[in-house]
């Protein structure tokens, strides 16, 4: 497994990328042996100046958050590249102003100037289009959209897909003996998402879904659906409910009014749960989520505040990783560094979230720990795994 350990990262590189040699593209007719002799001139900003070029597509004039998302990853990226010794790449950094149109263009531009690579987009509908142009010219993306709607072959998502969260909130939770669940969750398309994940992961188990429920926004919608929910939880041993920061406290006060019984009845969530406010409400406490470890981010962290003296987004994780699986692969794994064979290695990957690997179809598995909210506090229960196994 290849490993991404901040300035250490020289020394790792060895780990585990045998099983990433040799082997055909799977994106037919990609070559990346020498760079294309007639690339158009670099435009816009570059960082680095390597012999391997790399897209790097963000959303830094979008609208609202998305600029402010976009060049926190930008931010991450140049980082990524200034820490890896030696690093054989040059960033080819477009600007998408987070639209479809602008990924197209954006992606037409960078590969024109020889990218072998796209990093990014970050929104589903740039992956999308930034996607197509890409695929046509046989080159790879690592997008990070957590949408897995758009991952395809090809087209790979480094992000956090709210999929892996249940998948392994739900079988830590059937190992710890519980075998009947329930679940109140969002209507909402994040909703929709986890509650077809939370079926599958369930029946997965030989588990048994006893009840779900969908809450609207309003409180008194909240109090509703958790009337109507609490009666069956009288046959479960888990409550599956993946609020958010802006809607748990007046959720859980509503589980609360109509009966719920947290010490009966374990709650369980996703990694939206990993915020400090989330971690007070009392409805939930001893609840159990799934999220990256805290680590590995928080180091990273440390890191970015004190090149940029600010705090990154969340997700800047994301680009700093991308980035230097892009440089370690560069590195080590000549013509076919970014093919399909590589790309989707069954030993995966180890950024500063942890381990990951992509699937051929595009989607990515993460290690993920789970995590207990104790006494308003959040608390590692169950280390994320070090590797992620044989596929299954």
């Amino acid at each position: 497994m290849l490993r991404f350990k901040a300035r250490a990262l020289a020394v790792a590189l060895p780990l585990a990328l045998a099983a990433c040699g040799g082997g055909t593209s799977g994106l037919p007719g990609f070559d990346s042996g020498a760079p294309a002799s007639d690339a158009a001139a670099p435009t816009g900003q570059v960082i680095g100046n390597g012999k391997v070029k790399v897209g790097l597509v963000l959303p830094l004039t979008a609208e609202g958050q998305g600029a402010v998302v976009g060049n926190s990853l930008k931010n991450a990226a140049e980082m990524a590249l200034a820490e890896f010794p030696n690093a054989d790449l040059t960033l080819l950094v477009k600007d998408d102003r987070g639209t479809p149109d602008g990924a197209r263009a954006a992606a037409q531009q960078a590969l024109a100037e020889g990218a072998e690579l796209i990093i990014g987009p970050l929104f589903a509908p740039s992956v999308q289009a930034a996607g197509q142009v890409a695929r046509g010219a046989n080159r790879p993306v690592i997008a990070f959209s957590s949408d897995s709607s758009v991952a395809a072959p090809g087209v790979y998502l480094l992000s956090f897909p709210p999929e892996n969260d249940v998948n392994r909130v739900i079988a830590y939770a059937s190992q710890q003996g519980r075998k009947s669940f329930a679940a109140l969750v969002p209507d909402t398309a994040y909703g929709k998402v986890v509650e077809a994940a939370f079926q599958q992961a369930v029946a997965a188990r030989g588990a048994r879904v006893v009840a779900i429920e969908r809450f609207g926004a309003d409180h008194n919608a909240m109090r509703s659906a958790a009337q109507r929910l609490v009666p069956s939880l009288q046959q479960a041993d888990a409550l599956f409910v993946p609020a958010a920061a802006d809607t748990m406290p007046a959720l859980g006060q509503a589980l609360q009014e109509a009966g719920y019984n947290p010490s009966r009845v374990k709650p369980l969530g996703t990694g939206v749960w990993n915020d400090a406010s989330i971690a007070r409400v009392p409805a939930i406490q001893g609840g159990w989520f799934a999220s990256p470890d805290t680590a590995g981010f928080n180091a990273f962290a440390g890191r970015y505040q004190q090149r940029f003296n600010g705090a990154p987004t969340r997700t800047a994780t994301l680009a700093y990783d991308a980035v230097s699986l892009a440089a370690a692969l560069a590195r080590t794994q000549g013509s076919q560094r970014f093919s399909e064979s590589v790309l989707t290695n069954a030993s995966g990957f180890a950024g500063a979230d942890g381990v990951f690997r992509f699937r051929p179809d595009g989607q990515v598995e993460r290690g993920l720990a789970i995590l207990e909210l104790r006494n308003g506090q959040i608390v590692t229960i169950n280390a994320a795994p070090r590797d992620l196994g044989p596929r299954s």
